[in-house]
């Protein structure tokens, strides 16, 4: 028994950073940065900093493009909503992001989530971890 509760905190803590936050494939992280600069740098900005005025809505009620950096929300929000978000566009009626599973794999639209979360502090990464985790074992 002691043998496998080892195995496990090690297998944890080599899968984090000193800092907490998970590490992640750098060539998987550049993968997702080639991606997300042809695909989503021209609403989203190419260093991820969305519109300025993402939290005013636009005249038809819509809002903008959001940052995906720190200072947005993406965050928040566990990796099965992320990945379902960009393959299937947003359901809500004030997003006008399009869907684009009709040109990327999940594995893509996952190579261009750690390119969100290598560009996200500690504190964001680790709590986006935690959401992930109580979203993947309530599913």
């Amino acid at each position: 028994m002691a043998t496998a509760v080892l195995t496990v905190a090690l297998s944890y803590a080599c899968n984090q950073e000193s800092d907490g936050a998970p590490t992640l494939d750098e060539d998987r992280v550049a993968q997702g940065s080639e991606l997300y600069q042809h695909y989503c740098a021209s609403c989203h900005r190419e260093d991820l900093s969305g519109d300025p005025d993402w939290k005013k809505p636009n005249d038809d009620g819509s809002y903008p493009p959001p940052p995906h950096d720190s200072s947005g929300h993406t965050w928040h929000h566990p990796d099965r909503v992320l990945i379902e978000i960009i393959r299937d566009g947003s359901a809500f009626p004030q997003s006008r992001m399009p869907t684009f599973g009709d040109r990327l794999t999940d594995d893509d639209i996952e190579a261009i989530l750690d390119f969100f979360k290598n560009n996200w502090g500690s504190e964001e990464r680790e709590y986006q971890k935690q959401v992930t985790d109580q979203d993947q074992a309530s599913h």
